[in-house]
């Protein structure tokens, strides 16, 4: 992957094994090397492909997962088709037994197809293996899931939870972007993507900078980390990132949380809604908009309802579980009606 002008991921040491509160708070990416060395997942690793195989195996008890395949000539690129109509795989849905069969089928050939389990539930596929390999992350109660493919490459996008990523078996290179480098990554459309959010249509392996000459901007500000079997990443909420899977069967683990209520919808929703309503109104009243969006959300101030009792703020008053679903009541009439 070119990562010309860029700087590594910065490092930090935690002892004990447990990465202090503040830093799940951080708002840039780090990285702790053999934060997971003392797994059972990773020690099968390290041993070989066929104890990591026979790991997993123990675990799955038959529920399907799902699983993308490609031929061999997507270089282990995940993508769009040519004319962004389709795409360059076909999903299907299998057992894991099988997966792991054609995967190590895969490592026999000249040229592998691509296969790849993406954000699967570990208690659901997997039930037992989280407990035998755990992560001590204070209070929070985060999503776990596991990847599990060969040499895979996914291109840049975003979450909107902070995440750490537990590489388990193989490798895998990370390149991070800042939300600001958003108008450099040539992002493809909001509502057709590979994987439910929008990415990058750059292929950061083999970047074209004539076809795409603002990414060299972007590269000037990006972050790369290769991460081996027991390190781990943090990725903040909103940074970009591209994952490329380097060994011929690669095992991903990761936590996802939000620093939010789990009664707040998702700001996608608002984004999409903003498409509809807001777009394509002329330029004053889009101004207009964009100052009463910066007084209530992106810059609120105490001091701009002190003329409002607080019993009669009604949706500027802090939001709550009732709130939250007032307001999701009330927006469903507006929609609806």
């Amino acid at each position: 992957m070119s990562t010309e002008g860029s700087t590594r991921v910065r490092e930090i040491a935690v002892p004990g094994g447990v990465i202090p509160d503040e830093m799940l708070r951080a708002t840039r990416p780090f990285v702790v090397r053999g934060l997971a060395a003392d797994w059972p997942l990773v020690r099968a690793a390290r041993d070989s492909t066929e104890a990591l195989d026979a790991y997993l195996r123990r675990f799955y008890r038959g529920a399907p997962v799902h699983a993308m395949l490609g031929p061999p000539d997507i270089d282990g690129r995940f993508f769009y088709n040519d004319d962004l109509t389709g795409f360059n795989y076909h999903n299907v849905q299998a057992r894991l037994s099988e997966v792991l069969d054609q995967l190590a089928i895969q490592r026999t050939r000249e040229r592998e197809g691509a296969i790849y389990v993406g954000s699967t539930s570990i208690d659901g596929a997997l039930p037992g293996l989280g407990a035998e390999n755990a992560l001590d992350l204070g209070a929070r109660d985060p999503l776990a899931s596991i990847w599990i493919g060969n040499r895979t490459r996914i291109a840049a996008h975003y979450d909107l939870p902070d995440n750490v990523a537990v590489v388990a078996a193989g490798a895998r290179r990370f390149t991070l972007f800042p939300p600001a480098q958003l108008h450099n990554l040539y992002v493809g459309p909001l509502d057709f993507n590979p994987a439910g959010q929008a990415i990058s249509l750059v292929d950061h392996a083999k970047p074209d900078l004539a076809r795409f000459p603002r990414y060299a901007e972007a590269l000037r500000h990006a972050e790369v980390a290769e991460l081996e079997a027991g390190d781990a990443i943090f990725i903040p909420s909103m940074w970009w990132h591209a994952v490329q899977a380097l060994a011929p069967l690669n095992v991903l683990v990761n936590y996802w949380w939000r620093q939010s209520p789990d009664f707040m919808d998702s700001p996608t929703n608002a984004l999409m809604l903003a498409l509809l309503t807001m777009r394509e109104l002329p330029e004053a009243q889009r101004a207009a908009w964009q100052e009463i969006f910066r007084h209530y959300i992106f810059e609120p101030d105490e001091a701009k309802l002190a003329h409002l009792p607080p019993h009669a703020r009604y949706a500027l008053a802090p939001l709550s579980a009732d709130g939250a679903r007032a307001l999701r009541g009330q927006l469903l009439k507006r929609i609806n009606r």
